[in-house]
């Protein structure tokens, strides 16, 4: 097993432009502000569902994949000690401004800038949907985690069905441009399964979460 960096609060930099200005770039910031009621109870069940899977307060979490923090400022996770690796360094300006207590990383989820078995808990919240490689970067927080990992993905094709609903991605039947992988229970178990131990999917349509040790 390849053995990452030390622990650390800065990480190389990538090319400042990386993933920055993209034309979806503010759909987190619509979801989060969003004034329909069925989007508002919809996240409100999801961040409580993904706080109960975080569980007791723990001394390092590591989120992936931070975006601009909104996710991050709704879970309001209890840990002494909150890294968060974004690699568009657009996103990572704007996650320090908006969630203050968080020590945020420009890099890779595919190459994570820590040691092995270095964080008590890892999140990766609606990240690996995008990635052309997900097993890859599971592989890297099984690497890093020595506790819990707690993932959220959409769950197809109930994602994809709310979003026509609303009439958005009509050209793309509901699919966001920006999703290039499709989950549900069976195909997310198994890929976490690859890496991790214990691992629990659960549906909270329109998504999937999960847990694995």
């Amino acid at each position: 097993m390849r053995t990452g960096a030390p622990p650390s609060d800065s990480a190389a930099p990538l090319p400042a432009a990386v993933g920055d200005a993209g034309p979806f770039d503010g759909d987190d910031e619509a979801k989060f502000a969003s004034s329909n009621p069925v989007v508002q109870r919809l996240l409100e069940r999801w961040v409580c569902s993904i706080r109960v899977l975080v569980g007791e307060p723990v001394g390092s979490c590591l989120d992936v994949g931070t975006g601009a923090g909104f996710a991050l400022e709704a879970l309001a996770i209890p840990t002494e000690r909150l890294l968060a690796v974004e690699y568009r360094i657009g996103k990572v300006q704007a996650a320090r401004q908006r969630v203050g207590v968080i020590h945020p990383i420009q890099g890779d989820a595919l190459a994570l800038p820590f040691g092995d078995a270095s964080m008590d808990l890892v999140t990766c919240i609606e990240v690996l949907e995008h990635l052309v490689e997900p097993r890859l970067a599971v592989a890297e927080l099984a690497r890093v985690c020595r506790g819990a990992c707690v993932v959220s993905v959409p769950s197809e094709p109930w994602f994809r069905l709310g979003s026509l609903a609303r009439g958005k991605h009509l050209s793309s039947l509901g699919n966001h441009p920006e999703h290039i992988q499709q989950f549900n229970p069976r195909s997310l178990a198994q890929l976490l399964a690859a890496h991790f131990t214990d691992v629990v999917v659960e549906r909270r349509t329109p998504w999937l979460l999960a847990r694995a040790r």
